[in-house]
């Protein structure tokens, strides 16, 4: 029913479902990294060790076995992809939850130049007006939450937004220059990765608490595993950049934990910018050319 359900669905608009259902599994991550007893390191090694196990299996029910590409690019994914989760992690350790997520959504500018850049696809003065008003959204989001706080977390942050540029970027350049739909390897390999990195740091930290051990299942199996294999699925309908755009509804998402966690209300700021965000994502990605958005050459 389901299969049937989604051959209905045009690619375009089936890819912008599988990012903002991401988008919405990625939200949950700051409430629990706050709420969290143990160290930054140690939430991204078992966080990211359980999700490597995760889509491995997932992979081997789905298509019987597991290749590991080792070229260049799929390396070069892998190395991002743990930036990105050691750097989100530690980054929401030393500042607010709400500076990490702003600026880790610094990714769609950084992609507007690398995707014309190394994919050789059209720069499009829609995509810099949407994040240009997205941003202004998030803005006002964060109006009067959004401080200075640690330098180095902030910096940390910056850098995992860099990190999640070229993760999107590679995988995309995988699926459309190397016509390789075996990106989901990148996901296992880039966990593991994250794992190898860490266990040094922590070997000596290895104990969980038993509220730990579940908050921690749930991230790696869902929150990270599952989502990161659904974010892949749907590189294959839209842009790195696109992606990237819709991926900015985590900051729409995340105060609704927020406010089921630990009870804070968004104020009228934070609702309005919800609604600039919504809309101009809606706008972008169900207007235009749909085979340009899907990242076509020039």
């Amino acid at each position: 029913m389901l299969k049937k359900l989604k051959e209905k669905i045009p690619e375009h608009r089936l890819g912008l479902i599988y990012i903002s259902f991401t988008a919405f599994l990625w939200s949950t991550s700051g409430l629990f990294i706050k709420i969290l007893s143990t160290e930054p390191f140690q939430i991204a090694m078992y966080r990211s060790l359980i999700a490597s196990v995760t889509v491995f299996f997932l992979v081997l029910i789905k298509d019987k076995k597991v290749k590991i590409d080792t070229d260049i690019i799929s390396i070069l994914s892998w190395i991002s992809y743990a930036g990105i989760m050691i750097f989100f992690v530690v980054a929401n350790r030393f500042t607010k939850a709400a500076n990490v997520i702003f600026l880790q959504f610094t990714a769609p500018m950084y992609l507007l130049v690398l995707e014309p850049l190394f994919l050789k696809i059209k720069f499009r003065l829609k995509n810099l007006i949407t994040i240009l008003v997205t941003f202004t959204g998030m803005s006002l989001f964060f109006f009067g939450k959004l401080e200075p706080g640690d330098m180095k977390g902030n910096i940390i942050a910056i850098m995992a937004g860099i990190c999640f540029a070229f993760f999107s970027l590679f995988i995309k350049w995988k699926k459309q220059l190397h016509k390789s739909e075996n990106t989901i390897s990148s996901i296992i390999a880039g966990n593991f990765l994250v794992f190898l990195i860490c266990f040094p740091l922590v070997f000596n930290e290895l104990g969980l608490s038993v509220t730990d051990f579940f908050i921690l299942l749930y991230m790696g199996t869902i929150q990270i595993g599952i989502s990161y294999t659904i974010f892949n699925a749907g590189l294959k309908y839209v842009s790195a950049t696109e992606s990237m755009i819709i991926a900015t509804l985590e900051a729409v998402f995340n105060p609704v934990w927020v406010f089921f966690g630990v009870g804070e209300v968004p104020n009228i700021y934070a609702l309005f910018g919800s609604l600039i965000i919504v809309s101009t994502i809606l706008i972008h990605s169900f207007t235009g050319d749909r085979k340009q958005d899907t990242g076509d050459r020039r």
